[in-house]
């Protein structure tokens, strides 16, 4: 869709307090601030950050279903969603294993870990033994498996996103094969879109009690002072998220015409909300939202974003062989090319299989641990106290990558309205017309006779 030149008048900016970026700002802050000074008050909060997230885990199913569906429907050669999918996997695959590469390279240059000289009996493994139980459940097999539904409505009620992605997809091909006949159909889900995105702004609106609860919990359980034995890990960490993030994906940006710095901007409230909750998957239907209002074609968000959540997890990939690395050289593990090899190729693997999983990180790692006996599993012991403030950075990592793949693979569909893309990150949302597909159900088609 090309923007006209006769832009609507710009529609009275929000006051500064009522942005929602603002707010979360705000109470992250303030969570920090209880957390630290009344830390057994804040530890009891817990339960606003978990009622936060599971709030919009409530409304992703649906969300996905009807993105995806509608996308699908509307495509006029069935053709563009194997080639969509397969340029976002191929995507994936590269960018995954290069994040990989770069936290073992970073652990080699910084040797975070160097001169601890920890002895793994010494440790306790009590906390560390239920991440270890998990990791066993994790299979390549039982992964693919995982991915069909016992049901058809199975994938809905478990908010499985891959499932229910995978429920979406073939009721997409098969809404779009029906022709005339699937039109009412398609015409409901359409109109059905506007309230469920509707309910999503609502939910919304509740984000900055969320992030505070979890923020609060946060300092006040591990408290700021657990990050002082371990800055030299947590720094680096950080250090090479955002290299991999303002270098890398930068780069891509560039080639791609736009700045990844501007698309920060665009979703700076939802990656302050992916701060406060530490999940990536609280700002998903936000994300697919506003990449479509960025330009991006529907069906491309509808495949690249729920699917990226699953595949393409650059920040717990870079975590995972720094982490390991780590954790070798804090117990003076000394590692062939080959057992990093094959440590780099497991990593690949169980990335993708711990997808959806509470505590994904830990537990994937602890399976990428496990094939490389060399390095012991005790060792994660030391990495438990702060493992919770890396967490929000590979989220927020992760959120930028599944942004930046959902632009990329638009662009290279020619799905992309640069022109609409540029006004978005320059700031000048305002102006935009209103998509089509964000219409009340009086705008829409009707159903063929």
């Amino acid at each position: 869709m090309h923007v006209p030149t006769t832009a609507p008048l710009a529609a009275k900016p929000l006051p500064f307090y009522r942005q929602l970026y603002f707010q979360v700002v705000v109470a992250i802050v303030l969570g920090a601030i209880l957390g630290h000074y009344e830390p057994a008050f804040a530890e009891s909060l817990k339960p606003l950050g978990d009622a936060f997230i599971k709030l919009v885990k409530m409304i992703i199913a649906p969300v996905i279903f009807l993105t995806i569906v509608t996308g699908i429907a509307g495509m006029t050669h069935l053709r563009t969603v194997g080639r969509v999918f397969a340029k976002s996997m191929a995507y994936f695959l590269f960018f995954s294993t290069l994040a990989l590469i770069v936290g073992m390279v970073v652990a080699h240059v910084v040797q975070p870990g160097a001169g601890m000289n920890i002895n793994p009996a010494d440790l306790d493994q009590t906390a560390v033994n239920g991440y270890v139980q998990k990791s066993h459940e994790l299979t390549l097999v039982g992964f693919a498996l995982d991915i069909i539904p016992a049901t058809l409505v199975s994938a809905f009620v478990e908010g499985n996103i891959l499932q229910v992605l995978f429920v979406a997809v073939l009721f997409g091909i098969a809404l779009a094969l029906t022709g005339a006949k699937g039109r009412p159909v398609l015409t409901f889900l359409e109109a059905l879109t506007a309230p469920v995105f509707r309910l999503v702004h609502i939910l919304m609106k509740a984000a900055p009690i969320g992030a505070f609860g979890a923020i609060a919990f946060t300092i006040g359980k591990y408290g700021v002072g657990s990050l002082v034995n371990l800055a030299w890990l947590v720094g680096s960490f950080y250090l090479t998220a955002f290299l991999f993030v303002a270098v890398i994906l930068g780069v891509v940006c560039r080639l791609c015409g736009f700045s990844v710095f501007k698309l920060a901007r665009y979703l700076k409230a939802e990656l302050l909300l992916v701060l406060g909750t530490s999940s990536s998957e609280s700002a998903l239907p936000s994300l697919m939202e506003k990449m479509e209002k960025a330009g991006c074609s529907k069906s491309v968000v509808g495949l690249v974003v729920p699917t990226g959540y699953s595949f393409n997890l650059d920040g717990t990939n870079i975590y995972m062989t720094l982490a390991a690395l780590f954790i070798a050289q804090a117990t003076n593990t000394e590692l062939t090319l080959g057992h990093q090899i094959a440590l780099l190729l497991v990593a690949m693997l169980s990335s993708k299989g711990a997808a959806g999983v509470t505590g994904a990180g830990f537990i994937t790692l602890a399976a990428t641990l496990a094939v490389v006996p060399e390095v012991p599993v005790a060792g994660m012991a030391l990495i438990l106290g702060v493992d919770r403030f890396m967490s929000e950075c590979r989220s927020l990592t992760n959120f930028i990558g599944n942004a930046v793949a959902t632009v990329v693979v638009s662009r290279w569909e020619n799905a992309l309205d640069r022109d609409r893309l540029a006004m978005v990150l320059d700031g000048r949302e305002a102006e935009l017309p209103p998509l089509v597909v964000a219409d009340l159900p009086d705008t829409l088609p009707a159903p063929a006779h």
